[in-house]
This record gives C-alpha cells, structure tokens and sequence, in this order.
C-alpha cells in the first residue's frame, strides 16, 4: 500500500520520463482540467431541479479525499501524513452536519459549496502539476512540477520524488531501462 509519508531523494536520483511517461501525465492533467473546467460550469448552482447536489460535486469527494494527502505533503514538501486527509474529511464533514442541522439534510449549498472549492482547489492544483511535468519533463511525481520548474529558473537544486501511486513510477522505470 502506498504511504503518503514525504520521501525525497536528492536531485537527478530519478530518471526523466520519456515520451509514454510525459503523454500520461499531460492525459491526467487533460482529465483534471476537464474536471476544473465542469466544476466551474456549475459554479452558479450546485443543487438540481430535483433538489440534491449535483453528482460531479459528488463524484469528486472520495478520490480528492484519497488524492489530497499526497498533494499537500509532495507539493509543499511537508511530512505530515493522513493528516490533510483527515482535516479535509473533517471540514465535509462539519458542512455535512451544520447543513443537516439546519434544513435536515445534507444535500443543501453550504455542504455543497465546501465540497465544490475544496474540489476546485485539488483538481486545479493536479492539473497545474500534472501538465507542467508532462512539458517540462520532472522527474518522479508530477507534484514535484513547480519545485523542478524553480530549479531550472533559478539553477538551485530541488529534490525529487517518485510516484507513490498510480503508473507513472512503474512507466518512467520502464522507459529508463529501455533507454539504457
């Protein structure tokens, strides 16, 4: 199981990923910013004629909450564990009680708004990250993007991280051992 614990490795330990790595990365940026641009599009209401919140608002509450860990600790090189997990889960989940209190049910808009920037925040920072690997080609996690993007402006080196999930990790290891 991957641990969201902050491990960096000095810089230059990874290899840069080639082109299938690089495609990946700009796909799921692609992805995340389709996620950004349909959030935004519902920004003027989050609840349906029907009365509940809209399922894009939904469907992004359990992978940003399995996301969110990994997003703060590698991109703001801070070792503080499940703990962004669990703040965010207990930020939805004082806006689910205060809106259940207040009308009787949680689908009402302060749940909704709280789970909708939360959300926004999250993707447009994946998609940030994920797109400006894929151009820049960082080593390692995408999260690491804007820390490899200083170094190459400034020329002081970052330090690198790899991939705990998903298959950017196992595809720039790929990549690397063809490549010789």
């Amino acid at each position: 199981m991957a641990t969201t614990d902050l491990k960096l490795d000095k810089p230059g330990s990874l290899p840069k990923p080639g082109p299938a790595g690089r495609v990946v990365r700009l796909l799921f940026g692609t992805l995340c910013l389709w996620y950004v641009s349909e959030l935004l599009a519902t920004a003027g209401s989050l609840i349906a004629s029907n009365g509940h919140i809209l399922p894009l608002v939904w469907n992004g509450i359990l992978p940003g909450l399995l996301l969110i860990s990994y997003v703060i600790n590698i991109g703001f090189s801070r070792s503080w564990g499940k703990m962004p997990g669990v703040v965010s889960a207990a930020v939805l989940a004082v806006a689910a009680l205060a809106s259940h209190l207040s009308l009787g049910t949680v689908e009402m808009n302060l749940f909704a708004r709280v789970a909708w920037i939360w959300e926004l925040y999250l993707f447009a920072h994946l998609s940030l990250s994920f797109i400006l690997a894929a151009v820049i080609g960082t080593p390692g996690c995408e999260m690491r993007a804007l820390h490899d993007l200083y170094t190459r402006i400034t020329g002081n080196p970052t330090k690198e991280h790899y991939c705990p999930i998903g298959p950017l990790h196992p595809i720039d290891q790929w990549e690397a051992r063809r490549s010789g």
